[in-house]
């Protein structure tokens, strides 16, 4: 992978701008792009130069600091992939990776540190001059760690941060791009489609070109909600809680995959409670796909058992009685409470949403993937044309909490 002459060989947008929106020298630099478009390569460049600077007078060591969405994610995309940080230098040249510690060590006494944006205390402490923050929209706990890594970029005459990410149309990522001292750099993945394989050309940037999906996983736009969505995300932004109060039921909604096959829908996964004063909070949201149905009862097991909830609300209109089987055959013990649709998904969803405007719905915690589904569900659905299994099972949870049984026998706190 390594390419001695990267200058000279890499695209235009991979290689850092100037100047940020202020006309200076830019602070952040933003590159958004679709998928495949190079922006891990980028990353693990600009890090490369950073590291291997010469160092002016009275300059002390780099301290450098790798953010990704996970642990795993840090490590075996940013650090180990084949676009990764070691990737790009030459076998025998390659800083010294100690995953037991998180840390690399560079020749000339540079270090960079690797961090998962799930742990935003983590950052609380180190102190950097430089940063990679990889997949940013996609952060769980994107503003708490965005948050801890600026008070630590406090090494050096200017320290700098390079974000490389797939657009998702989040508060954090708009405000950045927004900034002064911001630099933001477009690039679709057809831009890198020679490094690409011609069946994904084909198969995928072909099929979902020009989609609304495509248009953000393709090419890197920021793409905002659908006129016709029920949720916004500014609906959500006043309906978000750090943490749900005492609750004083709960239950975990199931809403199962029409078929086993491989390729089939996901599982929706996702878990609300219902506190004293009538409030339903969403609380997690665990949905799998490529499970087979023994795979995603078990998981649905394991998040009633972890939340001490009341019951699993299953929706059963394909295969309801092998849908109950399964979850009975995994354990005999887990309160099953069937549910059939009599209505379609928009009609389902439409109380629902009605909850979320008047304030009787929160939701405590970040649900990246969930949200993105409730903004894009229109009257004909996902614009992908997909199940939207999140969201059936997070108004099947709430509709039950709200408009089935409303007891329970004790307050919990979570």
């Amino acid at each position: 992978m390594f390419n001695a002459a990267w200058d000279v060989h890499c695209h235009p947008h991979q290689l850092p701008p100037p100047f940020g929106n202020n006309g200076e020298p830019w602070t952040t630099w933003l590159l958004i792009g679709g998928r495949g478009a190079g922006k891990t390569r980028a990353g693990a460049e600009w890090v490369r130069s950073v590291a291997n600077a010469p160092k002016h007078d009275g300059e002390g060591e780099r301290r450098i600091a790798l953010i990704g969405e996970t642990e795993h994610e840090t490590r075996e995309v940013m650090i180990e992939g084949v676009s990764g940080l070691l990737a790009v230098y030459p076998r025998d040249e390659r800083p010294v990776w100690s995953p037991s510690r998180r840390r690399i060590e560079f020749s000339n006494g540079a270090i960079a540190q690797a961090f998962s944006a799930e742990d935003p205390e983590s950052l609380r402490g180190p102190q950097f001059s430089a940063a990679w923050a990889d997949e940013l929209a996609k952060w769980r706990h994107a503003e708490a760690t965005f948050d801890m890594l600026q008070f630590g970029l406090r090494l050096g005459a200017r320290p700098r941060q390079v974000i490389t990410t797939t657009p998702r149309p989040t508060a954090l990522l708009k405000r950045l791009i927004a900034e002064p001292t911001s630099a933001v750099t477009h690039a679709p993945t057809r831009a890198n489609a020679y490094h690409l394989s011609p069946a994904f050309i084909d198969n995928v940037v072909k099929r979902y070109d020009g989609t609304r999906l495509g248009r953000q996983e393709l090419d890197g736009e920021i793409i905002d909600d659908r006129p016709d969505a029920l949720w916004s995300r500014a609906m959500f932004e006043t309906c978000r809680v750090a943490a749900a109060p005492g609750l004083r039921r709960i239950v975990v909604a199931v809403d199962p995959p029409a078929s086993a096959s491989k390729g089939a829908d996901a599982c929706g996964l996702v878990a609300a409670g219902l506190a004293e004063n009538g409030v339903a909070y969403v609380i997690a949201d665990e949905t799998v796909a490529g499970l087979s149905p023994a795979g995603w009862a078990a998981k649905a097991i394991a998040l009633w058992r972890r939340l001490q909830a009341d019951a699993l609300v299953v929706e059963v209109n394909q295969g309801g009685d092998m849908v109950k089987a399964v979850i009975r055959e995994a354990d005999a013990t887990v309160p099953v409470i069937a549910v059939r649709a009599s209505r379609g998904k928009w009609l389902r969803a439409e109380p629902v949403a009605a909850l979320y405007e008047q304030g009787r719905v929160k939701h405590a915690g970040v649900f990246p993937a969930l949200e993105d589904e409730m903004c894009d569900f229109g009257l004909n659905g996902l614009s992908n044309g997909r199940s939207p299994d999140r969201l059936d099972a997070m108004v099947w949870a709430v509709s039950h909490l709200t408009f089935g049984a409303r007891s329970g026998p004790r307050v919990r706190a979570l």
